[in-house]
């Protein structure tokens, strides 16, 4: 299993270079970023910098979408970094929430997401694309590669990512839901004739390593707030019909609204209404043993990698403990069934 760490492009833009570089250096192999170009900073001009003084880690967004920038200007971006630094970007996208709300705007629909993500490969590989019944590439890209990691919690979008994605991204790591995701993703793709097992899967959820649980769930509860916020979307769309987990609706009854003005940010004031159960289940907390064991809990189940938000207030201890202890023992952990 690969870990990765997703970071806020919080200025100064220097402290998310310097925290990549010790990521690198701990056994890391992906670096993430939030891609919400009105709560922080633009993401691939940090890239930029992380990848020049890196040789390893891979980069891109957690994620992106449709609606922020041109597609066309997307795949250009991967394209380039691609180029200057080796194929080391990877792309994390979805239908869009804080970059595009925060300017009035709805999320992209699936069919755009579709039409993105292809678009955007194609063009990065090389290959020419039709962009709105124009056929476009890039003469200049040789021999470039990005993967299409597709981030999702409704149906669709599930099925989306089993069917066209190289990886699926979901954000949170409760084993039993992610076991019923990657079911769900693996049964769209083979529906399309594809391999099942050739499809990446990530989770992605905070991670924080101490002994004071009560702390760290204070600490990680927004998380279950900006889920929360995906789900109510789904549960509208839906009603509590199955669409999703019983265990993603069940929670958000008691939500009232969301303040983007405090995205992903522990401490924030509208979060009262996620239980600890909640944040115990979707965030990996506690001494080093236990996120070894819901970490191999998750390994177990198929995932690939497990990237960890460090968005708290003991991100060095916490980005130290995964390059001594947690990496290195998952690394000669034997399977538990």
């Amino acid at each position: 299993m690969d870990i990765g760490v997703v970071f806020q492009c919080d200025p100064p833009a220097s402290e998310v270079v310097r925290l990549a570089k010790q990521a690198e250096s701990l056994g890391f192999s992906h670096v993430w970023t939030f891609d919400s170009h009105l709560l922080w900073e633009e993401p691939f001009v940090i890239y930029s910098q992380i990848l020049a003084q890196t040789e390893r880690v891979t980069v891109g967004p957690m994620v992106t979408n449709p609606g922020t920038r041109d597609w066309t200007v997307t795949a250009s971006l991967f394209a380039t970094l691609n180029e200057m630094f080796g194929n080391r970007t990877v792309c994390g996208i979805g239908r869009g929430d804080s970059a595009l709300r925060t300017l009035g705007y709805k999320p992209t629909t699936i069919a755009e997401l579709r039409e993105c993500v292809t678009l955007i490969r194609d063009l990065a590989h090389g290959r020419e694309a039709d962009y709105k019944g124009r056929p476009v590439h890039f003469p200049w890209v040789r021999d470039g590669q990005l993967e299409m990691w597709i981030a999702a919690y409704g149906p669709r979008a599930l099925a989306l990512a089993g069917e066209v994605g190289d990886g699926y991204i979901l954000q949170l790591a409760d084993p039993d839901i992610a076991a019923w995701m990657i079911k769900s993703v693996r049964a769209a793709a083979e529906k399309a004739g594809r391999d099942p097992a050739s499809i990446k899967f990530c989770v992605a959820a905070p991670a924080y390593v101490g002994d004071d649980l009560a702390h760290q769930r204070e600490q990680t509860r927004w998380f279950g707030g900006m889920v929360g916020n995906h789900v109510a979307d789904i549960v509208t769309r839906y009603g509590e019909s199955g669409a999703v987990p019983q265990a993603l609706t069940d929670y958000i009854r008691g939500r009232h609204g969301y303040d983007y003005a405090e995205h992903g940010r522990a401490g924030n004031t509208h979060t009262d209404f996620v239980p600890d159960e909640i944040v115990d289940r979707f965030c990996v907390l506690g001494p080093v043993e236990a996120h070894l064991e819901k970490l191999l809990e998750l390994r177990d189940l198929g995932v690939d990698q497990f990237a960890l938000y460090l968005q708290h207030d003991d991100k060095e201890h916490t980005l130290q403990a995964y390059g001594e202890k947690i990496i290195p023992a998952l690394a000669t952990a034997s399977p538990l069934r």
